[in-house]
């Protein structure tokens, strides 16, 4: 809140430009302090609270009295002024304000901004105590008075220097001019002035601190003043409106409202020696100097027009006013010519055009005025507001809270202005980078356009110079001095290169034709190639169909147990003979790879020697369905992802439902690691921002620390994907990296550690991205984001939790299925424990499990699921015709390997499994899991309870052995 008002002007309100400076009566008596000041030692003093008794030490006495009157005489031809911010208000909010000295009364006056004339309040110096907190804001300075306490704020620490040094200086100045005796003469009041201030000036005192530039003085009213509506006083709104209005006032044209405080007598300081008539006062011009005309930059030419305009209306004869400049306005009417009249009548219509233009400005300061009054009158309601609810607070710590919220809130407004002051600047920036951009793209422009004019003359001068040589060729020739035997050689040689020409484009057309003829050829024999390359790869997939077919009925044979010894001889006879051909004899066009891209063995090797067989007929089938569907379904799937991220780059990839079908489909090779790498990003994009140098620093941790856990990574680093050619070898490289991976893994998430079965998550990670480190964050984002909590830490809650989600879903969708394994007693959550621990690794052919991989990246662990429930919809019929639960559990091993169809897997997972919502599954899982939770519960009770029982137990047994020693003895 502002101070006391009602105190009289401002004695240095000024026309914005400069401020006149207006001496005090005694100036004489008060010139003794500066130079004393500046004789002080440099030394500062950290903490000030100077107070206004005698400060008991005794400063370096001078020379002499001249000493003092020098020392003063730059103190008192300085006006001690300028703006500060001074704190105020129940929220303690900073407010713009000019402040001024005035010397008799030892007062502080501040005022809005330096135009004004009427203060706001007013500060007494004659007690006060200054001081600066030292934690405080730069230039922050404290003035305590009797009555409360007065913050101020400078605008750096020089300037909070220079003020509380003059203000205690000239504080003492008014004090030693009070207290000086009247009986002595002008010379000794100054000697003793002189003397007491040096008396009163400590050597340990701040020494002169030179006077800020453009701060303090008439300097700093030139300073721009803000037009923040909070920098309005509220608690003197009469007191701003006056201001506002005399500042207005001070703008007007007319003659009696241009007068502000500051004037001059035209009549007074022109030519004081000559004679002037006698004029009442009342109609004596006066030249006002409003602030437009006391500008530094034209003083003079401003003020001329005022003058002539205020000498226009009177008319006594032979009267000459003087002007600034020095010229003179004769102001004789009756013996004006008649241009002169005219001149006077344009004039006078300049005059009232100025006028209109004056008061359309003032209209439109008034409305300026208008908008600050009702920004000032609503801060003025929030801030009452405010206060009422901090004095409606029953308690201190309500009111606490109130300040701490206002306290968040202007943090928010500021965090808020300087994200869109940096917004403004990057688009300022962006703004700067398009102009030089669209100037560089004009001068291409102008010079291309200059380029093809040149051009455009040059065409012309050739064209001319060929309609010329056209037109007459021999006067060409002749200017060119040719004689007459070189000229007929000349056309010798042109008639021999125009037959060359045609001979070259006959020659041209032939070849041509040649050509076309050849190319034709070549398109026939490459659509006969294709075509018999198609029916070879059909004759090939029927072969192979007709032989597995052949090897069934054989294996078919060979379980029916009513054949005689002979024939079940033959048959032996006849399946030895199947397996031992080789399938490469048969193929002739494409021969059977024995690995695909990823190092992954087509064709499974089964340790049983009775699946040989099986063996032999999923090659076939994986043959046939291969060579029937990779001329459409691969070309057509690959065809639609080239289209989908065509044009696109890694980052500009979203979710969507397009890209959710392309994922269910299965991801091409080309668009493989690009796709899975984006995903991963994806889902641990947060936690990558926030370590972004995460893996390396867990391998230099790794190097440095041992794990816990780094004795068994190494034992099951050579377990992993045994049939895959990149981890076979002991020696590869890709077990190092694999090792580096699970290492970082298990510092990275201590929770988890490491647990059998990541190793085989982090190798199918390896092989496609072909990175480590992405390896590391595919793994994070599997266990961490994708599966559900407690999913591989010791109690393996979370995977236990999902097989009996799994058997309830197998209930639903399978009925007949889960009858015929319950008759047999077979617990298929030991066979597909493992696949939802590693998502089927090691469990399916490598292209359904890349394809089951790309599904799982973008729909979490419902994918696995869905694929769970499929197979066994796939292979439900041959489970159902098994009847011996031995037999179950060894199909149930490898059965899932013998699927050759994607297609029909893909389109049973996600069309014939439908509905499958992702709800149902999550309130499933949480419901076992608490099942699961207190079972935990109830089993580490009973185990307690156990371990208690077992050892009273032993407990008497001892003593009953004792006893029975007791006995014999």
């Amino acid at each position: 809140m502002e101070g006391e008002g009602g105190c009289k002007g401002n004695p240095s309100a000024l026309a914005s430009g400069s401020l006149p400076l207006q001496r005090e009566k005694h100036q004489s008596e008060s010139r003794v302090c500066c130079s004393l000041v500046k004789s002080l030692e440099e030394t500062h003093t950290d903490t000030m609270g100077l107070s206004t008794g005698d400060q008991g030490k005794e400063a370096p006495q001078p020379d002499s009295a001249a000493v003092g009157l020098r020392a003063t005489e730059h103190i008192s031809s300085t006006k001690l002024c300028g703006y500060l911010h001074k704190q105020g208000g129940p929220l303690k909010a900073w407010k713009y304000r000019w402040f001024t000295y005035e010397e008799k009364k030892c007062q502080l006056f501040y005022y809005r901004t330096a135009q004004d004339l009427n203060p706001l309040g007013k500060v007494e110096l004659c007690n006060a105590t200054f001081s600066y907190p030292l934690q405080g804001e730069e230039g922050t300075f404290h003035i305590q008075t009797p009555e409360r306490l007065f913050i101020l704020k400078a605008a750096n620490r020089d300037a909070k220097m220079y003020w509380l040094q003059q203000l205690q200086l000239r504080r003492w100045q008014h004090r030693d001019q009070l207290s000086a005796d009247s009986s002595l003469t002008t010379s000794e009041n100054l000697i003793r002035n002189g003397q007491q201030l040096l008396d009163t000036c400590p050597a340990n005192f701040l020494p002169t601190v030179k006077i800020p530039p453009g701060l303090v003085g008439e300097e700093a009213a030139n300073l721009p003043v803000q037009t923040n509506p909070l920098n309005v006083s509220i608690k003197h709104p009469l007191i701003e409106i006056q201001n506002s209005v005399q500042s207005l006032l001070l703008r007007r044209p007319s003659q009696d409202l241009r007068r502000s405080i500051f004037f001059l007598d035209s009549f007074t300081t022109d030519n004081p020696k000559k004679d002037t008539p006698n004029i009442p006062s009342s109609i004596i011009p006066t030249i006002a100097v409003s602030p437009a005309s006391m500008s530094p930059q034209s003083p003079v030419q401003s003020a001329e027009p005022e003058c002539e305009r205020a000498h226009e209306g009177l008319q006594f004869p032979g009267c000459s006013l003087s002007l600034p400049n020095g010229k003179k306005n004769k102001c004789n009417s009756a013996t004006m010519p008649v241009d002169r009249k005219e001149a006077s009548i344009l004039e006078r219509a300049s005059r009232l055009q100025q006028e209109k233009l004056t008061l359309a400005e003032e209209v439109k300061a008034q409305k300026e005025l208008v908008w600050l009054l009702h920004k000032a009158l609503e801060a003025a309601q929030l801030e009452k507001r405010a206060c009422a609810q901090f004095l409606a607070a029953e308690g201190e710590q309500e009111r606490l809270e109130m300040l701490r919220h206002g306290e968040r809130c202007a943090a928010d407004l500021r965090d808020r202005l300087e994200q869109l002051r940096r917004e403004n600047d990057t688009l300022q920036r962006s703004l700067n980078e398009r102009d030089a951009h669209i100037t560089e793209l004009q001068d291409s422009v102008k010079l291309l356009m200059e380029k093809n004019q040149a051009k455009q003359e040059v065409i012309l001068k050739l064209s001319e110079q060929v309609a010329a040589c056209i037109a007459d060729p021999r006067r060409t020739i002749s200017s060119e001095c040719i004689s007459t035997q070189t000229f007929r050689q000349l056309t010798q040689e042109i008639d021999s290169l125009k037959d060359d020409i045609e001979a070259y484009k006959t020659q041209n057309k032939f070849l041509n034709s040649e050509i076309y003829q050849l190319t034709r050829l070549w398109q026939n024999s490459s659509e006969q190639e294709k075509s018999l390359m198609v029916k070879c790869a059909y004759l090939e997939a029927s072969n192979c169909q007709m032989e597995s077919r052949y090897l069934g009925v054989l294996r078919k044979l060979q379980e029916n147990k009513e054949l005689t010894a002979a024939q079940r001889d033959t048959v032996r006879t006849l399946i030895e003979d199947a397996l031992q051909e080789n399938l490469k004899d048969v193929i002739k066009f494409n021969s059977v790879r024995e690995y695909d891209e990823y190092g992954f063995k087509l064709i499974p090797d089964y340790e049983v020697e009775e699946m040989r067989l099986l063996s032999k007929i999923q090659a076939l089938e994986i043959r046939s369905n291969n060579l029937l569907s990779q001329d459409v379904g691969d070309r057509s799937v690959l065809a639609r992802w080239a289209q989908y991220l065509g044009g696109r780059s890694p980052d500009d990839l979203s979710s969507s439902p397009e890209l959710k079908v392309l994922l269910r489909w299965g991801i091409p090779r080309e668009y493989r690691r690009r796709v899975w790498r984006w995903m991963v990003r994806t889902l641990t994009r947060s936690l990558q921002e926030r370590h972004p140098n995460l893996f390396q620093q867990l391998c230099e941790k790794s190097c440095n620390t041992p794990h816990p856990a780094s004795r068994q990574i190494q034992l099951d680093l050579h377990r992993t994907l045994t049939t895959n050619q990149h981890f076979s070898s002991p020696s590869s490289p890709a077990l190092e990296q694999l090792h580096r991976v699970l290492l970082a893994f298990a510092w990275q998430n201590p929770a988890v550690g490491y647990c059998q079965g990541l190793n085989r998550l982090a190798a199918l990670a390896l092989l496609v991205l072909q990175n480590e480190e992405d390896a590391f964050w595919c793994l994070v984002a599997i266990v961490q984001f994708l599966m559900p909590q407690d999913y591989y830490t010791k109690t393996l809650l979370g995977s236990q939790a999902d097989q009996r989600v799994f058997k309830e879903f197998m209930a639903e969708k399978l009925p007949r299925l889960v009858a015929h394994l319950e008759e047999h007693n077979v617990d298929v959550s030991l066979i597909t424990f493992n696949w939802f621990m590693v998502v089927f690794v090691e469990s399916l052919p490598s292209d359904i499990l890349l394809k089951v991989w790309d599904a799982f990246f973008s729909e979490g662990t419902k994918v696995i699921f869905r694929y769970a429930l499929a197979f066994f919809k796939y292979k439900e019929e041959d489970i159902l015709k098994i009847h011996d639960s031995v037999a179950i559990y060894q199909y149930l091993r490898f059965f899932t390997k013998t699927v050759t169809d994607s297609r029909k897997l893909t389109s049973i997972a996600f069309e014939d499994l439908n509905p499958f919502p992702m709800k149902l599954l999550r309130n499933r899982r949480t419901l076992h899991l608490q099942r699961l939770q207190a079972e935990l519960r109830e089993l580490e009770k009973l185990q307690k309870e156990y371990a208690s029982e077992s050892t009273q137990r032993k407990d008497k047994d001892l003593d009953l052995i004792a006893s029975e020693e007791d006995d014999d003895v």
